[in-house]
């Protein structure tokens, strides 16, 4: 049986609102009985209670949002949430009969609020998955569509207290607004009170001995007290805050040594006040509160800035669009939704507007700025047929665009998604520098009892400060910081670049990596034909001549050949084009005006004319398609035609080359064009007409050598390579972004940006060996100093706000690498 409930009790045990008169809402909690205030907090502090997770009430630290008014509206409109047309923009199918939604928890108010919804979200029936991430509020619940719907979900998470509604970017930036107003008002409370309590502190120190009356000396420390009151019960709050939380789960972190100088400081000080003896602190309280808070703002606005790629990204698709019904018959245009839009719908982008969807150009000419999406910074050419990403912006006309693909399936949301799930992740690197950082803490709190200890016999006096500089001055934020800041502008910058970073680990993996195979088709070259080289036969035809002609031969062919000419010819195709064209066995042949002409193999196109003419050195051997083009006198001029090479892929191999690194061509093409690749790109070795399961072989055996092996592919088709080598990368476009596993995906059709993104990764490994190397000398040195009593409160408060803020200003460095450089920062012996 439960215990009466006293009736002193004057605030409800659930959300801290005063208890009305004459009111009586009692739950059984742990044994005890609690009152509430409302019959709102008595359901949900019993549904708290029927999941067995009481442990809530002991472990939280701060109360939950009053449920009374929100609860019944909120679970009045949950049945919206079940609508297919509602869920389109932040529902995802993960599996068969398997959902995935992406949402915005309020009411959070620390870590235990983030285990009391992982608990209980996770223990419904059919909830297969949850995450909350406590930095952004958002939260992935994935759950079984034929046990639970999701009502049911945000059902339950109202029951104890807390709205979930679809994760909205813009709704993000407004809560991370509002942490840096609150992060602003502390330090600017902190800032006021420091300067307000060393003005009463300058006379003191400035005072001889005997030359201040005891009453005014009594006065001033008074108003001292006050003064420095708001400062450590507002400024100083969520020092005390998290300190109490990791001391409640068992942990020890870094706020532990903080609270622990502020608290002893100030309670020492008040307790000199009180007595009239001994020295006060409130000078060095709110100068190391003013100056950590300060420290910490600052490196809240860099991270912030560091990770706000995705929200950008986010926030690039427009939320309204101009849809043309009755394209092409009617021009009419209707405002409409854009997660209303239909595959196959048209749609209107007018000059200087983000096109809402993926598709393909059905009318008009223009440019597309995808910067953002894929690190180019110059406007990409659109005409009719052309594709599109949802993202990019229309630069120069109108465009009528077809929709091909919307909301979660479009290549914008699979980048996202891919950038989310490398957030997810902490690296083996950043896991080793919080264990570090917590043993350090540990070892850090025992030293300050030695100091106490010993300061304690020689010199009672200093014993107090001595022993709070020891705290504050080598607590390890820098260290913890480290690894993570510059893993998160190095992911963040990469993305700028569209060099895409999908797994926590691939940038550490990748700056290690002594071995970089490639793939041929698509990889090293663009997949698609084109014409390679064009060689006259006669004196009166150039190659422009000759590549016009057969362009207007082949205009009517939907052959890859023929676009290959079309690309070749751009705007200078001719006007006239070859008409009572026909296929023939190897060839084409056609009349331009009222010339007829031949292009193909050459025993077809010299058919015409009955004579031979031999073709240029070594363009049998190339392995390339090689045409003919040839009238009744004979052969006019040679075309080769192949696979052509990636741009920079020329100079991403000689950076690789320069820096040390072997690298190597396995594709599964005929060994003489991919010895023909090889040579021209000057590879270390190559090797044709290999299978996948060849290729992961191969890679097998490098690692089995010693080497750190980097596989670049097409992300699908490579999949058992990818799989096998340390850090895979795949060429990231159209449908295939969502199904690739690699560990980094490069969305730019240069690979020049590849380039940057292995001169980036190996210079954050180098930032991230300065920041610990600085870490561990400022504490090496701090601590000594500190403990010989040579660093004053103050001083050690910006000593450690220092350390921590140059951690952050030197990972920032990375944003800042060049498109040309070498690699060889921390470049491994290949």
């Amino acid at each position: 049986m439960g215990e009466m409930v006293d009736a002193r009790v004057s605030d409800c045990y659930h959300c801290g609102l005063p208890i009305p008169d004459a009111t009586d809402f009692p739950v059984v909690i742990a044994g005890k009985t609690q009152a509430m205030c409302c019959v709102g907090c008595q359901a949900v502090a019993q549904a708290i209670v029927d999941n067995g997770l009481e442990v809530y009430y002991t472990s939280r630290d701060a109360m939950p949002e009053s449920p009374r008014e929100a609860i019944p509206t909120a679970l009045a409109d949950l049945a919206l949430f079940d609508h297919a047309d509602f869920q389109k923009s932040f529902v995802q199918t993960a599996g068969e009969h398997e959902n995935e939604a992406s949402l915005m928890l309020e009411g959070i108010t620390c870590a235990a609020c983030i285990w009391l919804n992982e608990r209980h979200i996770g223990q419904l029936s059919g909830v297969t998955a949850v995450s909350v991430n406590y930095a952004t509020r958002r939260a992935r619940v994935r759950w079984d569509t034929r046990k639970i719907k999701l009502s049911d979900i945000l059902a339950a998470i109202a029951t104890i207290g807390y709205r979930a509604h679809p994760y909205d970017a813009s709704r993000y930036e407004e809560l991370a607004g509002k942490e840096r107003r609150e992060a602003l008002w502390r330090v600017w409370v902190a800032g006021f009170g420091m300067m307000q309590v060393m003005m009463y502190a300058v006379p003191v120190y400035l005072a001889g001995e005997g030359e201040m009356p005891q009453g005014f000396e009594t006065l001033i420390r008074w108003a001292s007290l006050v003064l420095t009151l708001p400062v450590v019960l507002y400024s100083a709050a969520p020092f005390f805050r998290n300190a109490w939380r990791d001391i409640k789960f068992r942990r020890i972190g870094m706020d532990v040594p903080v609270a622990l100088g502020i608290g002893v400081a100030f309670a020492a000080s008040v307790w000199a006040t009180l007595t009239e003896s001994g020295e006060v602190y409130f000078d060095s309280v709110t100068m190391f509160v003013f100056f950590l808070l300060g420290g910490r703002y600052l490196e809240m606005v860099a991270r912030q800035k560091a990770v706000s790629v995705t929200e950008a990204l986010a926030k690039l698709l427009p939320a309204f669009c101009q849809k043309l019904p009755g394209f092409p018959a009617s021009r009419e245009m209707a405002q409409t939704v854009v997660g209303d839009l239909r595959v196959g719908d048209a749609v209107l982008v007018r000059p200087g507007e983000v096109i809402p969807c993926d598709g393909a150009v059905l009318e008009g000419m223009s440019s597309a700025n995808e910067s953002l999406l894929t690190g180019e910074s110059r406007p990409v050419a659109k005409k009719p047929g052309d594709p599109v990403t949802g993202g990019a912006l229309n630069v120069d006309n109108p465009l009528v665009v077809e929709v091909g693909a919307i909301g979660e399936q479009t290549r914008l949301s699979a980048i996202i998604h891919l950038m989310e799930r490398a957030a997810a992740e902490k690296p083996r690197i950043v896991i080793l520098a919080d264990q570090v950082a917590q043993w350090f803490v540990a070892a850090l709190l025992l030293v300050a009892v030695g100091v106490a200890a010993f300061w304690y016999v020689m010199d009672p006096a200093r014993a107090l400060w001595v022993t709070v500089s020891v705290l504050v001055v080598t607590c390890p934020c820098a260290l913890a910081l480290a690894t993570p800041i510059a893993l998160t502008v190095a992911s963040g910058a990469s993305a700028r670049d569209g060099f895409l970073v999908t797994r926590g680990y691939a940038l550490e993996t990748l700056a290690r990596a002594t071995h970089f195979v490639f793939d041929k088709t698509g990889t090293l070259t663009a997949g698609q034909m084109r014409l390679l080289e064009a060689a006259p036969v006669r004196e009166s035809w150039d190659e422009q001549k000759a590549i016009q002609l057969a362009t207007a031969l082949e205009h009517a062919s939907s052959h890859p050949l023929a676009e290959a000419f079309r690309l070749a010819a751009g705007e200078n195709a001719r006007e006239s084009l070859a008409d009572k064209t026909r296929v023939l066995p190897g060839g084409l042949e056609g009349e331009i005006e009222g010339k007829t002409y031949r292009i193909g193999r050459a025993d077809c196109a010299l058919a015409l004319s009955g004579k031979e003419s031999a073709l240029p050195k070594g363009w049998q051997e190339s392995g390339d398609t090689v045409l003919t083009l040839a009238d009744a006198a004979g052969a006019i001029a040679f075309f080769r035609i192949g696979d052509a090479l990636r741009p920079g892929a020329r100079e991403l191999i000689k950076a690789l080359k320069a820096a040390g690194c072997r690298t190597l061509l396995m594709s599964g093409d005929a060994e003489s064009v991919v010895r023909r690749v090889a040579d021209e790109l000057g590879l270390d070795a190559a090797e044709g007409g290999m299978t996948p399961e060849e290729k992961q072989k191969a890679v097998h055996r490098l690692q089995n050598e010693g080497g750190v092996v980097a596989m670049i592919g097409d992300g699908v088709n490579d999949a058992p390579v990818l799989a096998q080598a340390q850090v895979s990368i795949a060429m990231g476009s159209g449908a295939e972004l969502a199904r690739t596993q690699a560990d980094l995906i490069l969305l730019s059709e240069n690979l020049a940006n590849f380039a940057r993104g292995v001169r980036r990764s190996r210079f954050t490994r180098s930032v991230i060996r300065q920041n610990f190397m600085w870490a561990l000398a400022y504490n090496l040195c701090a601590l000594p100093l500190a403990i010989a009593g040579w660093v004053t409160p103050w001083a050690a408060g910006i000593g450690m706000s220092a350390s921590s803020l140059l951690v952050v200003l030197n990972a920032l460095r990375i944003q800042k690498i060049q498109k040309t450089g070498t690699m060889e920062s921390g470049l491994p012996a290949s």
